[in-house]
């Protein structure tokens, strides 16, 4: 944590991504490794661990982790009886009550803003705005979807929606002008 206390690292090439970037980001108390990509999930696991292979002399473990093991000893009574699948479910049940909604608006902005080059333009005017760079970087601090300011979440939504009719009207313009 010393190293990335006031550091992040971005990594590119087709070993950590073919079209995005591999970051080692700082949070609380532990970093997060993660891959950015639109490639087929089953490859996200070779891109993340090809990111945790560029970082890991800099790396001592993952909080992922650290919460399976902790469902370990729980589960096995300190040592004391074998743990089976359902002790593991609950690790899993955990992990997702934790991550699910982080994933899922990461999954919705996938979907809503990398179809095509006009809608990743208009994902670029969207992390303009102030707004959308604090809620990011408390977000990604606390690795958690953090609670917004319902006034600001319903200009980001109205400024959004226009940058992403700007994006569809640009897409067919480009149309009309490759036919």
């Amino acid at each position: 944590m010393v190293y990335y206390e006031n550091l992040a690292e971005m990594y590119v090439g087709d070993d950590v991504s073919p079209d995005f970037y591999g970051w080692v980001f700082p949070k609380c108390d532990h970093v997060a490794v993660g891959t950015g990509t639109v490639t087929h999930k089953g490859d996200i696991k070779k891109f993340q661990l090809a990111t945790r292979n560029r970082a890991r002399d800099k790396i001592l473990g993952a909080k992922s982790g650290r919460m399976c093991a902790e469902a370990i000893v729980e589960g096995s009574g300190n040592g004391k009886r074998m743990v089976d699948e359902s002790d593991l479910r609950r690790y899993l049940e955990k992990w997702d009550k934790t991550y699910w909604p982080t994933y899922k608006v990461l999954d919705v902005l996938q979907k809503v803003f990398y179809r095509s080059n006009p809608a990743r333009e208009a994902f670029v005017e969207m992390c303009a705005d102030e707004y959308v760079q604090k809620m990011t970087f408390d977000s990604y601090l606390y690795k958690r979807v953090m609670p917004g300011n319902p006034l600001e979440d319903l200009k980001l939504a109205v400024n959004t929606i226009g940058s992403l009719v700007r994006a569809n009207a640009l897409t067919r313009e480009m149309d009309k002008l490759s036919v």
